[in-house]
């Protein structure tokens, strides 16, 4: 009996910590390399844009963009946050086509370029 009330205790205990934060399975992910490489930078793009196939940490970044946008990335680790700040300082300053398009699809209203102006502008984008 208590083998069976342990073990659904640690599987609750399982689910919850996984519903406390996205897997950090892909936080390995070689951010660096990706934004200076264009075919694989495109590559990203397009899968976030339904333009074309994903990987998957291109999935698993697909499905979790907008909540992380909507709650400022409180599921994210701390790798995740640090590496959200230097893909959208990087497209914003180098890419802006692409975050044009981005832009349009995950924030048409503007209502999250308002919400992290303050943010933003501290990571030392001009917005």
């Amino acid at each position: 009996m208590y083998a069976i009330v342990f073990s659904v205790v640690v599987a609750l205990a399982a689910l919850a910590a996984a519903d406390d934060g996205y897997t950090t399975k892909f936080d390995n992910v070689d951010i660096d390399n990706i934004l200076q490489n264009d075919r694989l930078l495109k590559n990203y793009f397009h899968c976030l844009m339904d333009k074309g196939p994903c990987t998957a940490d291109g999935k698993e970044l697909k499905k979790n963009l907008p909540e992380a946008l909507e709650n400022e990335c409180s599921k994210c680790s701390e790798k995740q946050s640090v590496n959200a700040e230097k893909v959208l300082k990087f497209i914003y300053e180098k890419k802006q086509d692409m975050f044009k398009e981005l832009e349009a699809k995950y924030d048409p209203d503007n209502k999250y370029r308002m919400k992290y102006k303050k943010r933003i502008e501290a990571a030392g984008v001009k917005v």
